[in-house]
């Protein structure tokens, strides 16, 4: 997975590739696993990019997001 974020989240507050704002309902929901400050949901916009979201007390951010699977990457790979 590609990712378009650093370590402490997202830099934007909406999809890079398709302009849905990361606080909006998820178009899917693929995963939900319960951690020791909240959760990490896997979720899928509707564009197609796969995000990672940590909720916590500190709220939710995305902290990892992939590519659409139609998108090519950077230098043509």
């Amino acid at each position: 997975m590609t990712s378009t974020t650093g370590a402490t989240g997202t830099t934007g507050t909406a999809c890079p590739f398709c302009g849905w704002p990361d606080h909006a309902e998820p178009f899917q929901v693929v995963s939900r696993h319960a951690t020791a400050a909240g959760s990490t949901v896997w979720t899928r916009c509707g564009c197609g990019s796969l995000q990672v979201r940590a909720v916590d007390a500190r709220g939710m951010r995305i902290v990892s997001r992939s590519r659409p699977a139609d998108v090519p990457a950077a230098g043509g790979r």
